[in-house]
């Protein structure tokens, strides 16, 4: 049967990876509300089913059957005459198992497709688990010929361009596409790439939440077959939306629809930091979250961000003070703390360094004291806080940043310790900037409170670890304006120590932070899972063998 109008609900969802009943009720619920919306059919993310990504789990004969049994109870659901489900699903098929999406409508199964191209980049593992499917022609749904390109289907011409020369009409796009600062734009552009390449209108639908360190952000989107932008849901949040499209003479073309507004790049951030973290406790079933507040910028965003996620009353913050604490921090913590409205407690590690020097004095003899006190202090935090998790449930929530990650200014068993780190993918320089923008603005969905939670002087005072008197990271580090910049050539950019010496750093300054970059990778395995936030995190996208020989001098070496 021919139509001239196809309404399509579009459903930004947050799964669970492996809830499949979880998630099967979220896709009935979405059906229930495009229903409501007038929706002649529904569109999810990628494996919506599943959770996306599933990487091992979706091994299992016994998830795969869970999952082939949801789609059969979706299968009978539209029996009912109401809309069509797209629903997307891994899906075992002649011996073969595939990233798939299937139709499903008035109790049938009309149609299926498999996902092409196969990331195996970044964060994305996907071909040690599917299978690439043959190259799609469009699904034919009450006379409309839809593609349905899965994700990175649309990332090159091939996949669009087969389903266009094979008569499809509308292009459908399931995504499960993680955030990274500014990529909304990126996707908005490629969208226009296989608009101009087909000629046909483009809706990119993609998921929404947290997933261990991958963060979801929605933004989906849709343009005309004129390039223009018709519709756009939110970022960061669940949201179904039903757009409309119409027969021409010139082919369809979709009605314009809401357009949520466009997050600066500092918001994002937060926000991205937020959902991670509430997605990953919440998720888990934590009930709360502990954090080891020190009176400085890293710990004191780290709180706010907690508190935004979770609401002021499942954030422990805790000041653990040594005998090198300043008086400051003491007062720049509990400020913070109450200005953020969280529980706060205070721990005086002294006692815990003088059993550590009594018990090891034997051993060290004379010897001056040096790093080794500076970590027993980070380890006797390290302690307390996973004493504290454990007797009272609350998750550990780490404090280091990006930049002191990279270089290994941390350390193992003491303030790495914990479950999870907003900041592991957020440079220094950025975590000041988020700072005055968390007091400047109140974000959107936040349980924390409003008006200025981080005190001016935390972010003013220069940076330290009081871990010695007067100590400041100046004293171990390059100025973190300049270390970040060399970090972000040698990470995001993949240089090596001459070419960031060509563009104006100085070399032996270079040469040193890439001796602490490529040292610390030992470190980094340890670590606990954090938020991506650039485009090359320093945990699943940068991994680098531990024993490694090679330096950044060595480039250019006649052998």
């Amino acid at each position: 049967m021919m139509t001239d109008k196809l309404r399509v609900g579009l459903a930004q969802l947050n799964p669970k990876v492996g809830d499949v009943a979880g998630n099967l009720a979220k896709v009935r619920a979405a059906r229930a509300e495009a229903a409501r919306q007038g929706a002649d059919m529904v569109l999810f993310p990628e494996m919506v089913l599943s959770g996306y990504f599933p990487e091992d789990l979706v091994l299992k004969p016994v998830f795969q059957q869970t999952c082939r049994d949801a789609v059969e109870a979706l299968r009978a659901d539209t029996l009912d005459g109401g809309p069509a489900l797209f629903v997307t699903t891994p899906w075992r098929e002649d011996g073969k198992l595939y990233n798939a999406i299937v139709a499903l409508d008035k109790g049938e199964v009309v149609g299926k497709r498999y996902k092409v191209d196969l990331p195996n980049y970044g964060v994305f593992d996907d071909k040690r688990v599917f299978a690439p499917g043959p190259m799609p022609g469009p699904l034919v749904f009450r006379g409309v010929r839809i593609g349905v390109p899965i994700c990175e289907d649309v990332w090159t011409p091939d996949v669009v361009e087969c389903i266009a020369e094979t008569g499809g009409e509308i292009l459908l796009v399931p995504n499960g596409s993680p955030y990274e600062a500014g990529k909304t734009d990126v996707r908005v552009q490629l969208g226009v790439k296989r608009v101009v390449e087909s000629g046909l209108p483009f809706v990119y639908l993609n998921q929404v939440g947290g997933q261990d360190e991958v963060v979801y952000d929605g933004a989906s989107f849709a343009l005309g077959a004129d390039r223009s932008l018709k519709a756009k849901l939110a970022s960061f949040a669940e949201e179904v939306a039903t757009i409309e499209f119409r027969r021409g003479a010139g082919g369809w073309e979709c009605e314009p629809g809401p357009i949520a507004p466009e997050l600066d790049q500092l918001e994002s951030i937060y926000q991205a930091m937020v959902l991670g973290l509430r997605d990953y406790v919440n998720k888990t079933g934590f009930p709360s979250v502990v954090i080891g507040l020190s009176g400085g910028v890293d710990s004191a965003i780290t709180a706010a961000v907690a508190a935004d996620a979770l609401g002021p009353d499942r954030v422990h913050a805790i000041m653990m003070p040594s005998p090198y604490t300043s008086r400051e921090s003491l007062e720049d913590a509990e400020a913070c703390a109450r200005a953020i409205g969280i529980r706060y407690d205070i721990v005086d590690i002294g006692p815990a360094m003088e059993a550590f020097r009594g018990m090891l004095a034997p051993l060290f003899g004379n010897r001056p004291e040096d790093v080794t006190e500076e970590n027993i202090q980070s380890r006797a935090r390290g302690v307390t806080l996973m004493a504290v998790s454990n007797k009272l449930g609350g998750m550990v929530v780490t404090t280091g940043n990006k930049s002191e990650m990279a270089v290994g200014y941390a350390t193992l068993y003491g303030d790495m310790c914990g479950g999870f780190n907003v900041l592991k993918d957020v440079y220094k320089t950025a975590v000041f900037e988020l700072c005055r923008w968390r007091n400047a603005h109140f974000p959107i969905g936040a349980l924390g409170r409003a008006g200025v939670v981080i005190p001016p002087r935390i972010i003013d005072k220069p940076p330290s670890a009081e871990l010695r008197p007067d100590q400041k990271d100046s004293d171990s580090l390059p100025p973190y304006p300049t270390l970040d910049a060399i970090l972000k050539g040698l990470i995001e950019r993949d240089l090596d120590t001459s070419a960031l010496a060509k563009e104006g750093h100085d070399p032996a300054t270079v040469d040193r932070v890439w001796r602490l970059l490529e040292g610390a990778e030992y470190k980094r395995r340890q670590a606990p899972p954090g938020v991506k936030i650039t485009s090359r995190s320093i945990s699943r996208e940068r991994r680098y063998p531990i024993v490694n020989g090679f330096r950044g001098q060595d480039a250019g070496v006649v052998m």
